[in-house]
């Protein structure tokens, strides 16, 4: 019997080891694994790399996580806004790596990642520090620059809804950046509010088959079913 359900999260983050790259949902608080990270950093791996859309705000979530000094690096598209202070002051201070992408760039970059696409050329970023060293192309008069794809060793996101199968449904704007994620980790863990009986979840409202998925926890009133 396929069963995915994990009892708590500290069981969905036990084996994430030292220097792992961690793909991280959420734009802002929308789609945040607040929980999952709040296990990670109960469980301390260390040096780790970050893919997350921005850097943290205020002291939860991403930022807990910096604060807590167990990234070396982190690979984003937003890093600073009014409550990034926890990012501003590590990067300042040389603590922590930060690798630029624009937001299209970004997340192209996590679905090649997971479609085992080698490459490809993009004419975001081309003429600005972001294509440094970077092959650039001209293809039918326009100049492009190559970028190459993002993967991880666990990618952590939050659905709402989820079975024993893995299979996930979002909520409107939460759903952001976390089915692309899913596909490109070598370990999926999902956060949901509720688990449900399989057959619950309508197949045209699933958004992520539970193929991409390999661990879920229930953080909300729902118990595993």
């Amino acid at each position: 019997m396929i069963d995915k359900t994990r009892p708590d999260t500290q069981s969905c983050v036990a084996d994430i080891p030292d220097g792992a790259t961690l793909l991280v949902g959420g734009f802002g608080g929308a789609g945040m694994p607040h929980e999952l990270i709040e296990a990670v950093i109960a469980r301390a791996p260390k040096d780790l790399t970050i893919i997350s859309n921005n850097a943290g705000n205020g002291t939860t979530g991403l930022a807990a996580l910096l604060a807590a000094g167990l990234v070396k690096k982190v690979v984003c598209s937003f890093p600073r806004q009014a409550d990034s202070f926890v990012f501003d002051k590590l990067y300042r201070e040389g603590k922590l790596e930060l690798e630029l992408v624009p937001q299209g760039n970004l997340v192209e970059r996590i679905r090649a990642g997971g479609a085992g696409i080698g490459a490809f050329f993009t004419p975001t970023g081309y003429g600005t520090p972001i294509a440094a060293g970077k092959e650039t192309r001209q293809i039918d008069g326009r100049n492009y620059v190559l970028e190459y794809p993002l993967k991880a060793d666990f990618a952590l996101i939050k659905a709402r809804r989820g079975d024993r199968w893995g299979n996930l449904t979002y909520r409107k704007t939460a759903r952001n950046f976390g089915p692309v994620m899913a596909t490109a980790a070598t370990i999926t863990v999902a956060q949901v509010e509720d688990i449900v009986p399989l057959g619950t979840l309508d197949p045209e409202d699933i958004v992520t088959p539970g193929v991409f998925v390999d661990r879920v926890v229930a953080i909300g009133t729902g118990a595993a079913q």
